[in-house]
Order: C-alpha cells, then sequence, then structure tokens
C-alpha cells in the first residue's frame, strides 16, 4: 500500500493507493493555520488512520508547498509560512518512525499524470501549474527530475519571453523580481489583467466563460492571457522538448487553452514542426496526492 499526503494550505489529504493504481482510502483533515508542530501531528495521525483502515502499514509521500533546501534540509518558499525554516523532512521521519519521500505540489501533480494519468504514455513529460501560483514539473521515464538545486521545472520565476513594451519591466514578483512568468500566467495575475482593463473584478475561469460568450474585453484578454501562456511553454519545448505538457490547477479548466496555445506556439518553437501536445490532467484535482503516493518506485 502507497500512502499519499498533500500538504495544502486550508486542508491535508491522505490517500492510500494500491499498487496498480487503485485507490483504496482517502481522508481530509483542515490544515492547522500557522502551527507547525499542530501540522506535523495531523500528518502523523492521517497516516495512522489510513494504515489501520486498511489493515496494512504502507510508504509514505509527501506532496508540500515549497521545497526543503539542499544546502541544510530546511523547507523554502513555501506559502504556508509557518513550514518555512523547519527541518520538515527530518521531523515527519521521526514522528513517523521510518524514511518518507516528499516533494513540492507541482512535482507530485507531474509524477501523477506521468504514471497513470493524461502523459501516461509519454516518456518525457512538463507538467504545469496555473494557478494561484506558477509551478512547474519534469519527469523522464516517469522519474521526477529534481536536479542539484532542487528547482527543476520551476518556470513560472523566469521572465517572461519575447515581451513586448508594454510587458515592460513587469508586475512586481513576490520573489523580489519583476516580470516573472507567475505574474503573468497565475489566476491572480489573469484577473489583475481583467480588472485593469474592465474595472471589473472576476476570477479567471468567470473571464474564460464571458470570452466565449463573445464579451469583446474578455475575448482580448484571453487572447493576451494565450499569447503569453504559448511564448512560456515554447521556451520550454526549445529546452526540454516533451512530448507531453499537461496543465493544472484552477486555469487547466480553461478547454480554449487546449485549442489555441499550441497554434500560437508553433511561432516561437525553434523547429520547422511541433508534434508536442497539450492536455488537460486525467486526475485533476487530486493529482497531487496521488503523485505524493507515487514518490516510492513500484
Amino acid at each position: 500500500m502507497r500512502i499519499g499526503i498533500d500538504l495544502g494550505g486550508s486542508k491535508i489529504e491522505g490517500l492510500a493507493l494500491a499498487d496498480d493504481g487503485q485507490e483504496i482510502l482517502r481522508f481530509r483533515r483542515p490544515t492547522p493555520s500557522g502551527d507547525y508542530l499542530a501540522t506535523l501531528e495531523t500528518i502523523r495521525e492521517l497516516c495512522l488512520a489510513l494504515e489501520q483502515e486498511g489493515g496494512q502499514q504502507g510508504s509514505i509521500g509527501i506532496g508540500t508547498p515549497g521545497s526543503p533546501s539542499p544546502s541544510d534540509g530546511l523547507m523554502r518558499n513555501a506559502n504556508s509560512v509557518c513550514l518555512n525554516g523547519k527541518p520538515l523532512l527530518r521531523d515527519l521521519e521521526q514522528i513517523l518512525r521510518r524514511p518518507v519521500r516528499m516533494a513540492n505540489d507541482a512535482d507530485c501533480f507531474t509524477l501523477s499524470e506521468a504514471m497513470d494519468g493524461s502523459a501516461a504514455e509519454a516518456d518525457s513529460v512538463f507538467g504545469v501549474i496555473l494557478g494561484t501560483g506558477t509551478g512547474g514539473g519534469i519527469c523522464i521515464n516517469r522519474h521526477l527530475v529534481c536536479g542539484p538545486n532542487s528547482v527543476a521545472g520551476e518556470w513560472g520565476h523566469n521572465p517572461l519571453p519575447w515581451p513586448d513594451e508594454s510587458e515592460l519591466p513587469g508586475p512586481n514578483c513576490y520573489c523580489g523580481k519583476r516580470g516573472c512568468i507567475e505574474t503573468f500566467l497565475s489566476g491572480p495575475g489573469l484577473e489583475r489583467e481583467y480588472s485593469a482593463t474592465s474595472g471589473r473584478k472576476l476570477d479567471a475561469n468567470e473571464i474564460a466563460a464571458l470570452a466565449e460568450e463573445g464579451d469583446s474585453t474578455a475575448c482580448r484578454i484571453m487572447q493576451q492571457y494565450e499569447t503569453r501562456l504559448a511564448k512560456s511553454l515554447a521556451s520550454v519545448i526549445n529546452i526540454l522538448d516533451p512530448e507531453i505538457i499537461v496543465l493544472g490547477g484552477g486555469l487547466s479548466n480553461v478547454t480554449r487553452l487546449y485549442r489555441n496555445v499550441p497554434a500560437l506556439w508553433k511561432e516561437f518553437v525553434f523547429s520547422d514542426t511541433v508534434v508536442t501536445r497539450l492536455v488537460p490532467p486525467m486526475h485533476g484535482d487530486s493529482s497531487g496526492v496521488r503523485g505524493a503516493a507515487w514518490l516510492w518506485p513500484l
């Protein structure tokens, strides 16, 4: 049995998978807001509950916001800020009394879709999170690529490629830079652009729905978004050349992206042909917890 834990800002989800990927059990608990020790205890309780109900002990994988630093093992870049600066992996192994594997949420999403999701037939996969933030992960032959700095796939904190004058120097990013891809392609980035143009505050999916209805402002904002996404993914294709790119996060539900973005990225990919496929996720919101369970090999 494989146990996956998805450590989110509002909930902690636990899942038990059989070796063939079939779901056995799933539980959720509220995340103890701002309380590191209570978060550890909630994870321990979830793992025990899954094992007691499942009748066996399992391997444990944890999907987290942020990642541990290769230099000292302390968490960094987590939007659940109580995790930052803490030895999360060490503490989890101590409280659970066994080895634990851990990866960030975008890596877990990518692994899930590469193992038994929309990219299961592909040898090279780039997974994209388009949500509150913008992240990514890389899987080659169903193995995560993390890199010596543990930042493989972090495309969201590169500058927007081929910017026009109106896109320079770009919005401020929480990382301290300006014009990061995340500031343009996250849900809040799309909503900011629409609000600045229309004076109305709508969420990303509402903007996309308006565009489908023919609203001129929403159409213009969505076309701008699609061009930016196409440029940004083209730069990934030029470096990684993946067979499949899988979109995740809230904006992965916008169906027009799968039609329009591949038609646009051809202009920016350094090749006379582009056969990379852009696909929606098979497991949706469950990909994070499923990917955490898959962190242990077959």
